[in-house]
């Protein structure tokens, strides 16, 4: 690390490189570059990318549209990692190649979760007992 950088810096260059790896991920998928017979036939999100501190793990949190076959697609993804990670590198100007990881995507999951809680009957009766 620099001497002249600060913790704050530090912060804002590993969510730039985690969006320029996000964005590299998304345009490969999108385009259909990975010739593999799962990801042609399932429109993949990358929701996040969390880089390490020393940028040189990613951490991609993907979603299939409609949460359909995520186990195939994941394991599509995990089967195809040594070309994404090329792809990448090729794209996001790093001093090393990050090493990708790919998770599933649970934060849609809490949020329908907690939505759902927030519509039970009870919950909203206390709700509405709360603003009286």
């Amino acid at each position: 690390m620099k001497p002249t950088e600060t913790p704050q810096d530090r912060s804002v260059r590993l969510l730039r490189v985690g969006e320029q790896v996000r964005h590299a991920l998304s345009d490969i998928l999108a385009r259909g570059d990975v010739h593999d017979e799962t990801l042609a036939k399932h429109l993949v999100t990358v929701t996040e990318v969390r880089m390490s501190p020393d940028l040189r793990h990613a951490t991609a949190f993907v979603k299939p549209l409609l949460g359909k076959d995520e186990a195939v697609v994941l394991k599509a993804l995990r089967t195809n990692t040594a070309y994404l990670q090329s792809e990448v590198a090729r794209r996001v100007n790093t001093k090393y190649a990050a090493k990708l990881k790919f998770l599933a995507d649970e934060s849609f999951d809490e949020g329908s979760n907690i939505d759902k809680l927030l519509r039970d009957p009870k919950v909203a009766r206390d709700l509405a007992a709360g603003e009286d």
